[in-house]
């Protein structure tokens, strides 16, 4: 049976085939596919131009079977703003009409559809404004082809409808100017080259969207957009440029009028789990409507709205917003326009006398809930319309005229179009009826349309065919009676140098709960100056940890990244946010330390002096005389000089005193402890020429004596003459030892040149000691042998402690360790030698004789 059925089918098919081909036989035929498009506005006119437009944002679902042709979209709720930019759009048209200057005799006409707010149902009416819906005959040896129904289309406001319909007229080169598709998208021009618009791209809106919720030092923000291109192309560039400028997105969800419930739900969730309390939405004011809803069902106050341009200032979304979500929301708009008689125009609205009589009766009915031509039995308590009523004393969303700019933009679109055909046509008193019009042409000249408009308005596009990119700031500003009053608080102009874009007058604003104080959104609190950001793991660079800074490092900004390492010179204070100059350290006179060693080096001067004036009064005295009185005298002007050379390591160091203190402190210990050796000499040799048959003596008398201490002294002198002449000692600031101090000190320059010169005086020093210990033992009253030897032997003592206290010691206590085992060692020398000469001399004048000291007495062990 089914099979029969199905044969029947395709015969009948077959046969209405035959019948079409027969009753035109002789002449092709091009047929519209489908049902005609009829438009909801028209007008004819010699130029016509088209309109796409949303008089309505819903369509009803329906269930297709796929058995039947699907019946055409059902629209519903009707969209009073897409109304109001239809009448705008007439108002632009009726006065060039009107012109005698502007297309003097050419009438410009319109055909307007209703997309439903549908992508799809935006396309399909496109092709039929370029199209039509007319059957064409041809001639057999023509083409299917006729000029495109319209010149140029106004439309649409939805970003998405627009790339669609762009990317379908564009090979056709038929402009399309819209007036509120702001993606950054569709300023490409080689996916869309016959598309222009009269509002500003995205690009600049979504950096200057970014730039006020840095201005305000909102760091941490939830972000909102609409799931389209004009809601996800927006969104990108904001992020791209917060996450330059520093600020960080806690979330950033999409959401469309149309989702499911439980995908709003989430979003709810996400907003109420969030620290932010900024939120960013970049949505279409229908996606907001539906949002808005939602959110006062959870009550969800308090957050700080930034807004796009799409909703900002929009009349419909503050009458919806019942619970003051939005209440002190900040965001771009369209700067202020004036139409003369473009309102008056708008509210005029006579349904009966009107063009697209169905659609204005239906937009009458709406607005004052009445019904035309009522019957008793349809509608009883339902007043009937009589198309006479009064809309200017009506409060509606459709009487607001706050969308003036975007009326402004419909106005300005279409006079670019009738200013590019005024210069086509060659108008000037009439116009050229003659010319061709090509979509092409139009297009190429509109690109290039350069003019004012009555109310002095500039209009002109870019390479991509934009307009310069200028925006107010609105800042919602709820009033006693509840009404929100949209205030401009600032200004946004991309044309001028950046730090001079965004403009505010930060006083006037009124923010989230009629709070007249900034909100605070950070992750984080700002770092003081004197601490630095460290990134806590696994979050944006927005939430970290503020540490102090190190010492010597400091950061005088608030949320500095870094601190700064202070100049060596200089340290950081308590506060760590200042460098202040180091104190200089150096073994100063003025100090205890300083002024005792000097006590102590003076008076090892004088004592030195005294002793020297004892034996210089008792010079022939047998004690004096006994061991080379002038090897004594030389002894004891090299003890003064070591004295007094420890004077030179105190004080602020210099080029002068740095190679001074070192070569006079090695020249003078050598010529002491030459000295000390040629004693100890003398000593030796006496006790070995007086052994039978010894002519030792002869060999190291004084003459000798004075020229064993010249050379063991010549020999250190060139040791120091080398040293400073191919490395000296130099002033050397020393930031290492002390961290927060400058240890003002000599380097060394040649490190060998210092310990060939210390290390000479240790062999000098311990040969002497050995010399003076052998002969400690030998056979004389007075053996001045054993006061050597403990003299020599403090002095290796003090020297051996010497090296490992110097190079531990820090600063000044390494100088004053020098100087310590100068003085110490000095001392050593000048007790153990002089002063029990000096006892027996003044206080035991009696054993001051020849015979005692020459006197045998038995050797003494120690």
């Amino acid at each position: 049976m089914t099979a029969t059925f199905n044969w029947l089918e395709w015969g009948w098919a077959l046969l209405q085939l035959l019948t079409v081909s027969f009753a035109h036989a002789g002449e092709s035929v091009c047929r519209h596919r489908g049902d005609p498009e009829n438009p909801q506005l028209l007008k004819d006119g010699d130029v016509i131009l088209g309109g796409i437009l949303s008089f309505h944002t819903s369509w009803k679902d329906r269930q297709d079977n796929y058995t039947n042709k699907p019946l055409p979209l059902e629209c519903t709720s009707l969209n009073f703003r897409d109304f109001q930019i239809a009448q705008a759009m007439i108002f632009a048209i009726e006065e060039i009409n009107n012109s005698t200057d502007l297309l003097p005799g050419i009438s410009l006409g319109y055909k307007m559809y209703d997309t439903c707010g549908s992508v799809a149902r935006s396309v399909r009416v496109a092709l039929a404004l370029a199209n039509g819906n007319e059957v064409v005959f041809a001639q057999s040896q023509t083409s299917c082809t006729k000029p495109a129904q319209v010149q140029a289309i106004m439309g649409e406001t939805s970003s998405s409808t627009c790339m669609a319909v762009a990317t379908l007229i564009g090979p056709f080169h038929i402009p399309l100017i819209s007036h509120f598709a702001t993606c950054a998208c569709l300023s490409d021009k080689t996916k869309y080259p016959s598309f222009l618009r009269t509002i500003p791209s995205d690009y600049y809106q979504s950096r200057a969207l970014a730039q006020l919720v840095k201005h305000f030092g909102w760091t941490w923000v939830g972000a909102i957009r609409s799931n389209n291109d004009y809601g996800n192309n927006g969104m990108a560039t904001f992020t791209e440029t917060a996450q330059e400028l520093g600020i960080c997105l806690e979330y950033s969800v999409s959401f469309f009028r149309t989702d499911p419930l439980n995908k709003t739900q989430k979003i709810i969730e996400t907003i109420k789990l969030s620290t932010s309390k900024v939120i960013v939405a970049f949505l279409s004011y229908l996606d907001l409507d539906v949002l808005i809803h939602a959110l006062s069902y959870y009550n969800l106050t308090g957050y700080q709205w930034v807004g796009s341009e799409s909703w900002i200032r929009d009349s419909q979304t503050a009458e919806r917003d019942q619970h003051h979500i939005l209440d002190g929301a900040i965001g771009l708009f369209i700067p202020r326009a004036h139409v003369s008689g473009m309102r008056d125009f708008i509210l005029d609205v006579k349904p009966l006398n009107s063009s697209g009589t169905e659609m204005f009766t239906e937009f009458w009915e709406t607005l004052f809930s009445c019904k035309f031509n009522q019957s008793n039995s349809s509608a009883e308590n339902q007043r009937e319309c009589t198309g006479q009523e009064d809309l200017s004393e009506l409060q509606h969303s459709f009487t607001d005229m706050s969308f003036m700019p975007i009326f402004n933009n419909v106005y300005k679109g279409v006079y670019a179009v009738a200013h590019a055909l005024h210069n086509i046509l060659g108008c000037n008193e009439t116009c050229n009826y003659k010319v061709q019009l090509d979509p092409f042409m139009i297009l190429e000249h509109i690109k290039n349309v350069s003019l004012k408009t009555k109310e002095g308005d500039e209009v002109y596009f870019d390479e991509n065919g934009d307009p310069p990119a200028k925006y107010e700031i609105i800042n919602w500003q709820p009033t006693e009676k509840g009404i929100v009053d949209f205030v401009t608080v600032g200004r946004y102009d991309a044309s001028l140098p950046p730090d001079k874009q965004l403009s505010l007058q930060d006083e006037s604003l009124i923010w989230a709960q009629n709070s007249k104080q900034v909100p605070v959104s950070v992750c984080s609190e700002k770092c003081s100056p004197g601490t630095h950001k460290v990134l806590q793991k696994g979050k944006p660079v927005c939430c970290y940890d503020c540490i102090r800074c190190a010492e010597g490092e400091i950061s005088n900004t608030t949320d500095s990244i870094t601190c700064v390492r202070c100049h060596p010179e200089f340290w950081s204070n308590d506060r760590r946010d200042a460098c202040v100059k180091k104190e200089s350290e150096f073994l100063s006179y003025e100090e205890i330390m300083g002024a005792l060693l000097t006590a102590a080096s003076l008076f090892g001067t004088c004592m030195t002096a005294v002793v020297a004036l004892i034996f210089f009064r008792h010079r022939k005295t047998p004690i004096v005389r006994a061991n080379n009185s002038e090897l004594s005298f030389l002894l004891l002007f090299s003890l003064t000089l070591c004295f007094l050379c420890s004077l030179t390591f105190i004080g602020q160091p210099s080029e002068w005193s740095c190679m001074l203190r070192h070569t006079a402190f090695g020249i003078t210990f050598v010529l002491c402890i030459s000295c000390v050796l040629g004693k100890t000499m003398v000593v030796v040799m006496a006790f070995r020429a007086s052994l039978p048959g010894s002519n030792v003596m002869k060999w190291f008398g004084p003459t000798q004596q004075r020229l064993s201490v010249l050379v063991f002294t010549l020999i250190q002198v060139v040791t120091c003459i080398l040293w400073l002449t191919i490395s000296p000692p130099f002033p050397f600031k020393n930031f290492q030892v002390i961290k927060d101090k400058i240890i003002l000190e000599c380097a060394l320059g040649s490190s060998l040149g210092f310990w060939s010169v210390l290390g000479y005086i240790g062999v000098l020093a311990t040969f002497c000691f050995l010399l003076a210990f052998l002969a400690r033992k030998l056979p004389d009253n007075f053996n001045e042998a054993k006061f050597i030897t403990f003299s020599m032997l403090i002095f290796c003592a003090v020297w051996i402690t010497f090296i490992p206290a110097y190079v531990s010691s820090p600063g000044k206590f390494s100088v004053a360790v020098e100087i310590f085992a100068i003085l110490a060692s000095s001392f050593g020398l000048l007790i153990c030698i002089f002063i029990p000469k000096c006892y027996i001399i003044i206080l035991r004048p009696e054993k001051n004789t020849k015979q005692n000291v020459i006197g045998k007495v038995a050797p003494k062990t120690f």
